[in-house]
């Protein structure tokens, strides 16, 4: 998870429900890293790259996509925070919450392509209303408490277990659903 400013912004809509529409308060949340600072958080990639992606099993996924200004594939590495088999979804938490450049991408091209341990899919990207991440992050809740308790530490966001403080970072930290595509002729995306 990754994400913002103490300030009142106003969240993109793209697919996004009435609640999103609304005036959001965010928390202080450091910025992404920049320059030699980015090299811890962008290891992960090279192990992808490096076919190595196995050892991440499925906690996390390699997402590649559209620079909004380069219009060049770009990558990052998110945590799975739900896997959804029937309708083969994954969903992710932008953990720099809108300021994430990954993010930021997506909303302008959703078509991405994901890689959960070797397996490669092409995927829709789409940013969930907050009512439904809420839901989302609750059930990351249940599964991983300690990590969701180290991420709302290290995010400065306050959280205590309750339903209340969960619904906090809901508004603050945008949930992604990542919807597999249906595999074309050639079978997995290459």
């Amino acid at each position: 998870m990754q994400t913002f400013s103490n300030e009142t912004q106003r969240s993109p809509g793209h697919g996004a429900d009435s609640e999103n529409e609304k005036l959001m308060t965010t928390t202080q949340l450091p910025h992404p890293p920049r320059g030699w600072k980015a090299i811890l958080w962008r290891l992960p990639i090279w192990f992808y790259r490096l076919g190595q992606g196995w050892m991440f099993g499925g906690r996390f996924l390699l997402l590649t996509h559209t620079g909004r200004i380069s219009g060049r594939a770009r990558q990052a590495v998110v945590e799975i925070v739900q896997f959804n088999a029937q309708t083969k979804t994954y969903y992710a938490v932008s953990g720099f919450g809108e300021k994430a450049q990954w993010f930021q991408n997506i909303l302008k091209t959703p078509q991405v392509t994901i890689q959960v341990g070797s397996h490669k899919m092409a995927a829709h990207a789409e940013r969930l209303p907050v009512s439904v991440g809420e839901r989302v992050l609750q059930g990351y809740a249940r599964q991983h408490p300690a990590a969701l308790r180290e991420i709302s530490r290290l995010l400065k966001i306050p959280y205590d277990g309750s339903q209340e403080s969960l619904s906090a970072i809901a508004r603050v930290l945008p949930v992604v659903a990542f919807h597999v595509q249906a595999k074309g002729p050639g079978g997995a995306v290459s």
